[in-house]
C-alpha cells in the first residue's frame, strides 16, 4: 500500500511538473521590437480609419469613383490595344529599355568587381574596406530616380543622366553584394596561397573568383531584373526613351487606357521571361556548384 502511494504520489509530482513546464514553454518572452510594431501598425490603422471618416470630400462621390476607376481598369486590362505605334515598334522600344538595362549593369559590375575585391575584409585592409563599405551605404541611401535627377544637372534629362543614375546605384548595389560573397571564402585557402608565395592577384585569380563566380552571377543577374523596372521607369521620368516613354505618352498625353493596357502585358511578360531565366539560371549553377 505504501509501495501503491509513493508511486501515485510520484505520478502526481511529476504530472504537475509537466503541466509547469509546457505553461512556461507556451509564455513567450516579451520583445520590445515586436511590440514596438504592433502598437505601430495598431497606431497607423486607427489613423487610417479615423481619416477615412473625417476626410472632406466635398462633392465627389466615393461609390460612383470606385465604379469609374473599376471599368477603367476593365478597359485597360480587358480591351488592351495600341492605337499610336505599330507592335513593331512597341518591341523596339522594349529591345531599347533592355539595351539600357544591359549597359547599366555591366558598367556597375565591372567597377563593382574591383571594388568589391577591395571592400571585402579578408582581402583588404581594415580602413580601406570600412571606407569603401561607407561610400557605398551613401549610394544605396539615394533612390535611382534622385541620382538620375542630381546627374541630368550637369548631362541634361536624357539616356545619358538615365545610364549614369543607373550605373552608380547598381555600383552601390552590387559592390555590397560582391564583397559579402568574396568575405565567405575561407580564411584558411587565402592564407596557404600566402603562404606558398602567391600575390594579391594571384590569389584573387586562382582562388577568390572561381569560388565566388555563381554567386557573382547571381547578383549581377537579380541586379539585371531590378534594373529593367528601373530603366521603365527612367524612361517615363527621365525622358531616357524605351517601352517606359510609350507608357508615359500613353497615359499621360494621349489619355488611351487601351494603349496602356497592353504596354502593361508586354513589360509584364518581359519581367516573366527575365525572372524564369533568372530561375533556370541559377538551378543550372547550384547543379554545376
Amino acid at each position: 500500500m505504501q509501495v501503491e502511494d509513493s508511486i501515485n504520489g510520484w505520478a502526481h509530482t511529476n504530472s504537475e511538473t509537466l503541466k509547469s513546464y509546457t505553461k512556461l514553454k507556451r509564455t513567450k518572452p516579451f520583445n520590445k521590437a515586436s511590440f514596438t510594431i504592433q502598437i505601430t501598425l495598431l497606431v497607423l490603422t486607427v489613423l487610417t480609419i479615423y481619416a477615412f471618416f473625417v476626410f472632406d470630400y466635398k462633392d465627389i462621390n466615393v461609390l460612383q469613383s470606385t465604379v469609374e476607376t473599376l471599368l477603367n481598369f476593365k478597359t485597360m486590362f480587358f480591351e488592351p490595344t495600341l492605337n499610336h505605334f505599330s507592335f513593331g515598334e512597341a518591341l523596339y522600344q522594349v529591345v531599347v529599355t533592355l539595351g539600357l538595362t544591359f549597359l547599366t549593369t555591366l558598367i556597375g559590375a565591372i567597377i563593382a568587381l574591383f571594388l568589391g575585391l577591395l571592400a571585402a575584409e579578408n582581402l583588404s585592409s581594415k580602413v580601406l574596406s570600412q571606407g569603401i563599405r561607407g561610400f557605398v551605404a551613401f549610394i544605396r541611401a539615394v533612390p535611382t530616380v534622385l541620382w538620375v535627377l542630381i546627374f541630368a544637372v550637369a548631362a541634361g534629362l536624357g539616356s545619358a543622366a538615365a545610364v549614369i543614375g543607373m550605373s552608380f546605384h547598381s555600383l552601390g548595389y552590387l559592390i555590397k553584394a560582391y564583397s559579402e560573397s568574396f568575405e565567405e571564402i575561407d580564411r584558411g585557402v587565402i592564407e596557404a596561397l600566402k603562404a606558398s608565395g602567391a600575390n594579391w592577384w594571384q590569389i584573387v585569380a586562382q582562388a577568390v573568383i572561381p569560388s565566388s563566380l555563381t554567386y557573382l552571377l547571381s547578383w549581377t543577374f537579380l541586379r539585371f531584373e531590378i534594373n529593367f523596372g528601373v530603366a521603365v521607369a527612367m524612361g517615363a521620368a527621365a525622358g531616357a526613351g524605351g517601352i517606359g516613354f510609350e507608357l508615359f505618352m500613353a497615359s499621360g498625353h494621349y489619355f488611351d487606357l487601351r494603349e496602356v493596357g497592353l504596354i502593361t502585358y508586354l513589360i509584364l511578360g518581359i519581367a516573366i521571361v527575365l525572372e524564369a531565366v533568372s530561375t533556370n539560371m541559377k538551378l543550372k549553377l547550384q547543379a554545376k556548384g
